[in-house]
């Protein structure tokens, strides 16, 4: 597996003892302008990776707030073809590690060898794909490894004995499902975390951040404890509805700056 910026970032952060802020965004949600404003804005204040949700008709793994922005995105005409083009504009300006979150009827349509090798050209280090099960994940595998793009497993309170074999095998870095169900802004969470990245770190090789349900810098605190890293997704989503595309790529950067803050405080 090619080394490559996502492996480069998460070692910085561990050299300079920081915790990892993994920040999400729909592409094309308030069109394709207001994302890559978005993105530059989180980079500026302090995200250490972004992940650019590829809009989806049936997003099974999202909660309410990404299943609209997803369909306003589609609505807006948002293609893989056009999130490609955006990240190659971006690319002139950051180099922050940049993944793909999507599902993998979107792959298969565009054909897997030809996504990988775009990712590879445009500067795409990584995909995240939730509805592909890690014992499927060798149908993806092969062409990730060939173009140098980590595909980023997932593991959940539920995986229990699959815990083991899917950490051990990770790379990049393992993203942690604080909770059973879907994406969404969580009040509370009803895992047991110590005994949950207990098992985890038995295993794993890689960084491991934490994802779904994590509402502010609050949260985000506390949930940086149990590892080396969190991900806010819904949260920032909802701000582009909230605001609207132009004022949302401002406050969105404000938002991620008081991450930025409560993770180095």
């Amino acid at each position: 597996m090619t080394y490559n910026r996502i492996d480069k970032a998460l070692e910085n952060c561990k050299t300079q003892g920081k915790k990892a802020l993994i920040t999400y965004i729909i592409c094309g949600d308030g069109g394709y302008d207001c994302t890559e404003q978005a993105v530059l804005e989180m980079v500026d204040h302090g995200a250490d990776l972004i992940e650019l949700g590829v809009p989806f008709s049936d997003p099974i793994a999202e909660g309410p707030i990404i299943q609209a922005a997803s369909a306003r995105a589609l609505q807006n005409g948002t293609t893989l073809k056009g999130t490609f083009e955006m990240v190659q504009r971006l690319r002139t300006k950051i180099q922050v590690p940049l993944l793909l979150m999507m599902y993998i009827n979107t792959i298969y349509r565009f054909g897997t060898d030809c996504f990988f090798s775009l990712c590879q050209e445009t500067g795409i280090d990584g995909v995240i794909v939730p509805d592909i099960p890690y014992e499927e994940k060798d149908e993806i595998q092969g062409s990730a490894d060939q173009y140098g793009v980590h595909n980023i497993s997932l593991v959940t309170p539920a995986s229990e004995d699959r815990i083991h074999m899917i950490a051990s095998e990770a790379t990049g870095f393992l993203y942690c499902v604080s909770s059973n169900g879907v994406t969404g802004v969580r009040s509370e969470f009803q895992t047991n975390f110590k005994p949950f990245f207990d098992r985890i770190y038995q295993s794993a090789k890689v960084p491991c951040a934490v994802g779904f349900g994590i509402s502010g810098p609050e949260t985000a605190k506390e949930m940086s404890q149990y590892c080396d890293g969190v991900i806010v997704g819904s949260a920032i989503v909802r701000m582009v509805e909230q605001y609207g595309a132009v004022d949302a790529p401002g406050n969105i950067g404000a938002f991620v700056q008081s991450l930025r803050d409560a993770l180095n405080n």
